[in-house]
């Protein structure tokens, strides 16, 4: 039996999703947890693989499993093994055929960061602190410039292990509120996928243009050329947050979405 997981995670003490010898990651906790559930060894595949720091409100995982433990069971039992900075949110049998990396339809990610003359504790963890104050408007026309199919060679760190640098990006706002005198930044972005860094690069070019460092045309000239150097700096992973991933059909009931 296939069983598909939406797992949420704090990445701040994780080197990221895929397992690695010697270090903590997402993937090999949730093995080890079903490992220990199921008896036998236990591969647990990702929709995407996050990076050290990187958190998650909903990443799609699916495992293989020859149990009588109901599908929907199984998110308690995981949750029962699995340390407090992740957790399993829903369980359940997937589709005929289903996999959940090449299966993925869309998804989304949000970076947050701040501007205050002091940090602030309970934002620390998840934003990423600024010093100057960006222009919203302007950040938010050179966010328009991302939409559409595009080639993001330039918007990619070394690394990566992608075939090709097209991508679709379906939409990304920016929009701001504020807490106890910070302004908090989010720039959430949907796309069919994304490069090694591209979400930290296209949020470190949308600030590097609301300070005035970048022209936001310097975007269409780094499709053009994929001059990594024509955008602002990679923003830290800490900000970063896997949204969710869509599929069709999706792999959890309709009453539970």
């Amino acid at each position: 039996m296939r069983i598909a997981l939406k797992v949420s995670y704090d990445g701040t003490m994780f080197e990221g999703w895929q397992v690695q010898p010697g270090k903590r990651t997402v993937q090999g906790e949730l093995e080890r947890a079903a490992g220990e559930l199921f008896g036998v060894p236990v591969k647990v595949a990702g929709s995407g693989r996050t990076d050290s720091g990187v958190h998650a409100e909903g990443q799609i995982c699916h495992l293989d499993a020859d149990t009588q433990i109901p599908a929907r069971k199984i998110r308690e039992c995981l949750n029962e093994r699995l340390p407090e900075d992740v957790r399993v949110l829903k369980s359940a049998e997937a589709p005929e055929g289903f996999d959940c990396t090449r299966n993925a339809k869309k998804k989304t990610y949000r970076y947050r960061f701040y501007y205050a003359e002091t940090a602030l504790p309970l934002l620390e963890r998840y934003a990423v602190r600024v010093r100057e104050k960006p222009d919203l408007l302007k950040m938010q026309s050179a966010a328009r410039l991302y939409v559409g199919e595009h080639d993001f060679a330039a918007f990619r760190a070394a690394g990566g292990s992608a075939k090709t640098t097209v991508r679709t990006v379906y939409s990304a706002e920016v929009s701001e509120s504020r807490q106890n005198g910070a302004i908090i930044y989010d720039f959430v972005v949907c796309g069919s996928g994304f490069l090694y860094h591209m979400v930290r690069i296209l949020a470190g070019q949308l600030f590097a243009v609301g300070c005035g460092k970048k022209e936001k045309e310097s975007i269409l000239s780094a499709y053009r050329t994929g001059d990594r150097s024509l955008l602002g700096k990679t923003m830290a992973a800490k900000g970063l947050t896997m949204v969710s991933v869509e599929y069709d059909p999706s792999p959890f009931p309709a009453a539970e979405e």
